[in-house]
This record gives structure tokens, sequence and C-alpha cells, in this order.
């Protein structure tokens, strides 16, 4: 399974561990990775995701999934959650309706 977030694909950072004596080493930074059920207001469903801890914060300060989602563009987002927010969007025009 990979170490990517499933909504932000934020994954694995290289880096150099450095010594006292200034010797580096090559190192990863793993990211903080939290299995979670998140609810979707709008589509009103759960989905069991695997999340980076600072998406977590994100979702929660936003006000919830569907409003995350909403407001963030495309590009920052990865496919599977792009499709996600697509059924979002035709759920909201649909309630509107």
């Amino acid at each position: 399974m990979a170490r990517r977030c499933d909504l932000t694909g934020r994954g694995v950072q290289s880096g150099n561990n450095v010594s006292h004596a200034h010797n580096k080493t090559r190192r990863r930074f793993l990211p903080n990775l939290q299995g979670v059920t998140v609810m979707s207001d709008l589509l009103g469903k759960k989905m069991r995701m695997r999340l980076a801890a600072r998406t977590l914060r994100t979702i929660e300060h936003k006000g919830g999934l569907d409003k995350f989602l909403l407001g963030t563009a495309n590009i920052k987002l990865t496919p599977e959650a792009v499709v996600i927010k697509r059924q979002i969007k035709k759920a909201a025009a649909k309630a509107i309706s």
C-alpha cells in the first residue's frame, strides 16, 4: 500500500540526516497517515480513506469533506478525489433543483 494521502497526494519526501560532524546520510520523511472514515453530507455516505493528519486538520477547518473538496482546486487533488468532488457537485445541483 502506497504511503500517500488519498485526497491531496502528499507522500514520502527525502532529505539528509546531518550529524554533529556534518556528515550527511539520506533519510525519508514519512507522511503522518491515518485511516479514517469521513462523511459526505451531500452524498449521504461514509468513505474510508487514508489521509494525512494535515489534510484532516484542513477538512475540519473548512467545515467538512464537501466544503474542503469544493473549495480546493482540482490540480491540488488526486484523480480519485476529483471524481468524488464531481459527484458532490452533481448532488448539490440536484438538491438545489
